[in-house]
């Protein structure tokens, strides 16, 4: 399957400038550049000459008669000009003429005042002879070329700037800032740029396939449905819990439909800029009108679709609003038959704007629900198509040992399996490699040289143990799959349940599972007279189960068939029953789990004998397997259609294991040992 590579920004229709702006950029540094060097070459920073001190200007230069002139400038500065026969007495002194200003000084010193100056002057000359004196000359100096570049060069620098930085942020070089921040931020998809991901890609999701397919076939063949009066639906919505495949399904949608696709996220139209969500709002979709029939994906709508009024925000004049109510005019202000529509992706549906959820903007719902036995063999079928597996390998049992995962989970499986055999130095991924990986997913990584005392480790054996036991003997109850008292991840010891695959759940399931939950706890304080701290998941899981059950799903004979659960209320502001009320729920909950309580320590003393076998053969395994408890308890009593999958699955692997035993004479006994133990283990 591909992946996301493919997806990159299309600035083509935001007007964004080409690349030849940046070669216009580099034409006006280089022009800056030069006009610097040649104010640097042609100010006058003295003309070259080198600075020297009065008491060298007389008693080495002016009492050896080597100098030509002093000229005094501005008032402020003596140049000293050496006579040529002098120069090479003096090794840095200067020599040449400039193209403006002339000849250019040998040395200089500024003089501070001319007063001064003239006086130490004529005090040093008074001995020479009258033809050796050095006469004085005073000249004003203007420096034309300096003036006109400090006041144009700033001038330029400061027009570069603002060019460059207008150029960025209308969008050059990548840009998109300030002046294009009201502009849409979708990428757009069309012939040029098609997705590589089709309906093949998405496995499992047969029924919201059809719908999509549907929409896609309207948009290549329109006529078909509009010749009998049918209209174009404006919009279609992906509801399902994370990793269920919505966004995979739009990127289906994309590749199949031969029109151009707009892609953005919810979070694209928020900006901290008041008014900039809804520019992008009608932006996005004078694009897509200039385009049509086109498809535009909104993924995550829940961002902006939130239900008016229960922001956090308690400004009338919210960003977030605005850009919701621009979102609700343009959806519902095209023309029939205009063929753009509206894809969106959310996993809260219940706290959209109910104009946004109306027909006539998202018509259709399409629910994406966690994949099912059969669907999860074809997801695996999918992303298992380019790995290196072994024989031994079965898809349909791989989909059997992770019940309740979605495809996103799925698809780790199989890459933490393949990092798994890899690490192992293995040539193909077992069977062994993906049940590791499913652990490793499900309860974290395995912590052997995490140091646990005997004591602690015989109690977490007795916790887990209590957990199977009851589980096992429960008629409803989740029955047991694996359990170890390995640690993993936050774990001490973690069990692995194989839970039915049902659309609704009675009380007494409910309860045969709080029971089952419960049942570590109880056995801690049979075998031991104490509790710990370990049954801190367990009782908060028993806790919220028993609240649901009495306030939500009215199952407390005192409260009755009310419930008080509130899908609009958001941030649990208001409490929908008295205080009274309160109280009796309270009851009513520790009344429930302290019954389950003493259920499940029934349950174990009635079973020491097997819950004591069994904490036993935990102690010494470390890991025991559904095969343990159906030696020490028996077979199960409830019925579990995706157990006795897994019990056919074990027993046709161990025959076929038989049959290659017979027909391998030479295996000896103790490698069709280790072939049973490899299939209890699984």
């Amino acid at each position: 399957m591909e992946g996301n590579k493919g997806f990159k920004p299309n600035n083509e229709n935001q007007g964004l400038p080409n690349n030849g702006g940046n070669g216009k950029a580099r034409v006006i540094i280089y022009i800056v550049i030069l006009a610097v060097l040649i104010a640097i070459t042609f100010i006058d920073f003295g003309g070259g000459a080198n600075e020297i001190n009065w008491n060298k200007f007389e008693n080495e230069m002016l009492l050896n008669n080597d100098v030509e002139k002093v000229v005094v400038v501005n008032r402020e500065r003596a140049d000293i000009y050496i006579k040529p026969e002098s120069i090479d007495k003096y090794g840095g002194a200067s020599a040449g003429s400039n193209l403006f200003s002339g000849s250019i000084p040998s040395f200089y010193f500024n003089i501070g005042d001319v007063e001064s100056f003239e006086t130490k002057l004529a005090e040093a000359q008074k001995d020479l002879p009258k033809e050796q004196r050095v006469s004085v000359e005073y000249k004003t100096e203007h420096d034309y070329l300096g003036s006109i570049i400090s006041w144009i060069l700033p001038i330029v620098l400061i027009l570069v700037l603002w060019w460059f930085v207008f150029n960025k942020m209308s969008g050059g070089s990548g840009g998109g800032q300030i002046f294009s921040i009201g502009k849409s931020k979708a990428q757009v998809f069309d012939k040029e740029r098609k997705v590589k991901v089709n309906f093949k890609d998405v496995a499992g999701l047969e029924e919201a396939k059809v719908e999509v397919m549907e929409i896609v076939d309207f948009l290549k063949n329109p006529d078909k449905y509009t010749k009998l009066g049918g209209k174009i639906p404006k919009g279609a919505l992906l509801v399902g819990p994370p990793g269920t495949g919505k966004t995979l399904l739009a990127k289906a949608v994309a590749g199949e439909a031969d029109v151009p696709f707009f892609s953005l996220s919810g979070s694209d139209f928020v900006e901290m800029f008041v008014g900039v969500g809804a520019s992008r709002v009608r932006d996005l979709f004078r694009q897509a009108k200039s385009k049509a029939p086109c498809i535009i994906f909104i993924d995550e709508i829940d961002a902006i679709g939130r239900a008016r009024g229960k922001s956090n925000s308690f400004s009338g004049n919210d960003e977030r609003e605005n850009t919701l109510n621009q979102l609700l005019t343009e959806m519902d202000g095209f023309d029939t038959n205009s063929g753009v529509i509206i894809l969106a992706a959310t996993n809260r549906a219940e706290i959209l704007d109910s104009a946004l959820m109306r027909a006539g903007r998202f018509d259709r719902q399409i629910h994406l629900e966690l994949p099912d036995v059969k669907e999860r063999e074809e997801i695996f079928q999918v992303h298992t198509k380019n790995l290196k597996m072994a024989s031994s390998v079965k898809i349909d049992f791989l989909a059997k040992q992770t019940p309740g995962f979605s495809g996103a989970d799925i698809a780790n499986v199989c890459n933490e399996a393949a990092l798994i055999a890899a690490r192992n130095d293995k040539k193909e991924i077992d069977k062994q490699d993906f049940l590791d990986a499913v652990d490793r997913i499900i309860g974290g990584l395995e912590k052997k040289n995490k140091i646990i005392s005997e004591t602690e480790k015989r109690t977490i054996a007795y916790h887990e143990a209590g957990h199977a036991t009851v589980s096992w003997l429960l008629e409803y109850a989740n029955p047991l799959l694996k359990v170890t008292i390995i640690p993993r991840g936050k774990a001490l010891g973690a069990a692995w349940y194989l839970p039915e695959e049902r659309s609704i759940t009675t009380k007494e399931q409910l309860l045969d599972e709080m029971c089952a939950t419960l049942g570590g706890r109880a056995s801690e304080e049979i075998n031991f007279g104490k509790v710990s701290t370990g049954a801190l998941n367990d009782l908060e899981r028993v806790t919220k189960q028993a609240i649901a059950m009495v306030s939500f799903y009215g199952m407390s004979n005192d409260i009755g068939n009310l419930s008080y659960y509130n899908s609009t209320d958001d941030y649990g502001f208001t409490k929908p029953y008295s205080d009274k009320t309160a109280e009796k729920i309270d009851a009513d909950v520790k009344a429930m789990v302290e019954e389950q309580y003493e259920r499940a320590k029934e349950v174990l003393r009635n079973n020491m004998e097997g819950l004591t076998h069994l904490a036993e053969t935990l102690l010494e395994k470390e890991v025991i397997f559904s095969d343990d408890l159906e030696r020490i308890f028996g077979k199960r009593k409830g019925e579990n259609k995706a157990l006795d999958a897994i019990n056919e699955a074990k027993e046709q692997e161990k025959a076929e294991a038989e049959k290659q035993a017979e027909d391998a004479p030479s295996t000896d006994a103790q490698g069709t040992e280790n072939i049973d133990n490899a299939n209890t283990e699984s």
